[in-house]
């Protein structure tokens, strides 16, 4: 969390119109989370979300190369604590992350889904069911289809999606099942999406 340059701060308006954000990403997508990360204000007012596909049997370096870059807090995700406001809660390798009814982390070793273990999908469906339309979602750049039916959720309960789009995705395979299930709200390149959660977050719109 060292990280600090004032022109990557983004400008808070007034109002809050979401409560939370879950960034979903897989092939290449960690230069993807970074670039979103080092641009969003220390003082974010909502909690992220973050699931990353990684190897089964490797041990995550995410908490750390996520919070050297932004000026908010990133943390590994642990079972049954409480989500704040400003800080960045990352899926432990192998593990499942969920928000439950109580605002609190959950972790799950199910089976898993779309053949990954975190899944974007799980991670999405249970910001839909516990925030519902005070949610947005995020898929960025990876392959196969992993958080197409986590969008449906959220789009189903009145959320917010963003997908990257195809000309600043390595691996549009993420971003594009998700733009073909008409759930995606804004299909934004990846330098534009840190201001448009900004943005969402205080005016419930994207300038």
């Amino acid at each position: 969390m060292s990280y600090s340059n004032e022109n990557n701060q983004l400008n808070q308006p007034q109002g809050l119109f979401f409560e939370i954000v879950g960034i979903t990403a897989s092939s290449d997508g960690t230069n993807a989370i970074i670039n979103i990360l080092k641009k969003l204000p220390k003082d974010l007012p909502v909690p992220i979300l973050i699931v990353k596909h990684l190897a089964s049997g490797y041990k995550s370096y995410f908490p750390g190369i996520f919070g050297y870059r932004t000026l908010l807090t990133v943390k590994e995700a642990e079972m049954g604590e409480k989500i704040k406001p400003s800080i960045v809660y990352v899926a432990p390798p192998n593990y499942h992350l969920l928000v439950n009814a109580d605002k609190e982390i959950y972790l799950s070793q199910t089976e898993k889904v779309n053949a990954v273990r975190p899944s974007a999908d799980v991670l999405l469906k249970s910001i839909a069911e516990n925030y519902q339309g005070r949610s947005i979602a995020v898929i960025l750049t990876g392959a196969d289809v992993d958080g197409a039916e986590g969008v449906k959720a959220v789009k189903n309960m009145g959320g917010t999606v963003i997908a990257q789009d195809r000309a600043t995705s390595k691996v549009f395979g993420m971003p594009g099942s998700a733009i073909a299930t008409g759930c995606v709200d804004f299909i934004l390149p990846i330098d534009k999406i840190a201001e448009a959660i900004v943005n969402l977050l205080h005016k419930g719109a994207i300038e």
